[in-house]
């Protein structure tokens, strides 16, 4: 009897162990909550443009939301203003967060369609660095992906975009946003 219960205490701490270690992972986004700001560099075929930057990122019942904001002003001062919001939630797979995009029939929030035109969404974590990944599956079958790397730094957010097509790469944008809240 003594050897069993011991088994059964040892399962039992096991367990518990095991859910908290998985608890904490879930929850690793937490370190990137908060409100940045700043003012980014973007590179469009060799010319140089700055692009006012927002990013915000809260934490939801199921996991996080990324909302960002970028306005780009053209010539003659006309601005073109851009906004996306992504809600993720945790995968079964260690530091990766699928997007919660749509509800499904059964009012489960899971990612939308990429053979039916819809952007593919998925987060991960790496230490210090919350990488948002959208694919797009083009009209010809070719794709087109774009990264979204935030690292953490004692100011706020370093953030490092690309957008590439084909393997070509079309646009990158660099800068440095502060903490806000």
């Amino acid at each position: 009897m003594t050897s069993r219960f011991i088994c059964k205490t040892g399962l039992i701490i096991a367990l518990l162990l095991a859910g908290l270690g998985a608890g904490a992972d879930a929850r690793s986004y937490q370190k990137f909550v908060g409100e940045y700001e700043g003012t980014g560099t973007v590179d469009p075929a060799g010319t140089l443009e700055t692009r006012d930057l927002k990013v915000k990122i809260t934490e939801t019942k199921k996991g996080f939301k990324v909302a960002w904001v970028s306005v780009s002003r053209g010539a003659g001062g006309k601005s073109k203003r851009k906004s996306y919001t992504v809600e993720f939630q945790p995968s079964k797979r260690e530091n990766i967060y699928s997007a919660a995009m749509r509800t499904d029939l059964f009012g489960n929030r899971v990612p939308l369609d990429p053979l039916a035109g819809d952007p593919y969404v998925w987060a991960r974590i790496d230490g210090n660095v919350l990488i948002v990944y959208a694919m797009l599956i083009n009209d010809d079958g070719g794709y087109e992906m774009q990264v979204y790397e935030r690292t953490l730094t004692p100011a706020g957010l370093d953030l490092s975009y690309s957008r590439v097509r084909d393997g070509e790469k079309l646009r990158t944008i660099t800068a440095e946003l502060k903490r806000i809240k």
